[in-house]
């Protein structure tokens, strides 16, 4: 399962692939945060629980309010904050990893009228296909 973020017309791309179960963790899942820029690109391992993804359906009810927000800003590993009116007056993800690499991506995008709608579908089928086979 893809969640894409939205790309603008510079091809700017954050993206958060959902690999399948954690083998070691039998309540989490594998996933990757892969960031695509003319620029830069880079990924990032990434385990996500249960709780993360609710955190995220949190995160989408904020920012279809119009609030910013941060995501997974207070666990070990990678942190995405999504400013709505970034410095480039336009939406920026930002993908920071201070725990691990100490590097911080700022990314501006431009993302489609139906974005917030889009990702909750996804959430929704990522939580349906995944979350009963995790346990704890």
């Amino acid at each position: 399962m893809t969640a894409p973020s939205p790309a603008g017309d510079e091809g700017n791309s954050v993206t958060v692939s959902v690999l399948g179960p954690n083998l070691r963790w039998a309540a989490g899942l594998n996933a990757e945060i892969v960031v695509k820029t003319p620029f830069v690109s880079g990924r990032i391992d990434l385990a996500l629980s249960v709780s993360k993804l609710e955190g995220w359906a949190d995160a989408l009810d904020r920012l279809d309010a119009g609030v910013d927000v941060a995501w997974m800003e207070m666990s070990r590993g990678p942190s995405i904050f999504i400013q709505l009116n970034g410095e480039h007056g336009c939406p920026e993800v930002v993908v920071e990893d201070e725990s691990g690499s100490m590097v911080t991506v700022r990314v501006p995008l431009v993302p489609p009228d139906n974005w917030v709608a889009d990702h909750r579908q996804r959430l929704r089928q990522v939580m349906d296909h995944w979350v009963p086979m995790l346990s704890g």
